[in-house]
């Protein structure tokens, strides 16, 4: 089963860009990803550029609308994600409780659905 492990956290917590605590925790972030490649459960992942650099599209009556930014005003952003292959649910929280951010941010898993499987 895949699990979607989305990954959020608040622009002010956490380590700052250009920071010594940036660099350590990119250190933790590529031994993470290399963790889930070595498990054999890596099936994607990629992180996310700032929310500042989002856009929402939105089609009502039908007519496009873009906004800057995300749609939802929260505290926490969507700030990247993976993509696991793993046996179940319990699987997927063992995985997220060794993610760099889990300690400042959050962590939401969710199961992918196989639409190939309604076909």
């Amino acid at each position: 089963m895949q699990y979607m492990l989305l990954l959020t956290s608040a622009p002010e917590v956490g380590p700052q860009p250009g920071t010594p605590e940036e660099a350590a925790e990119m250190g933790e972030w590529f031994a993470f990803d290399q963790m889930v490649k070595d498990a054999g459960v890596f099936v994607a992942g990629e992180a996310l550029h700032p929310v500042e650099t989002a856009t929402t599209i939105r089609v009502r009556d039908g007519r496009t609308v873009a906004t800057d930014g995300p749609f939802a005003e929260t505290k926490e952003y969507l700030g990247g994600f993976y993509v696991l292959d793993v046996a179940d649910v319990d699987a997927a929280i063992a995985w997220a409780e060794k993610i760099p951010n889990v300690g400042y941010g959050s962590v939401e898993i969710r199961p992918v659905f196989d639409v190939s499987a309604m076909q």
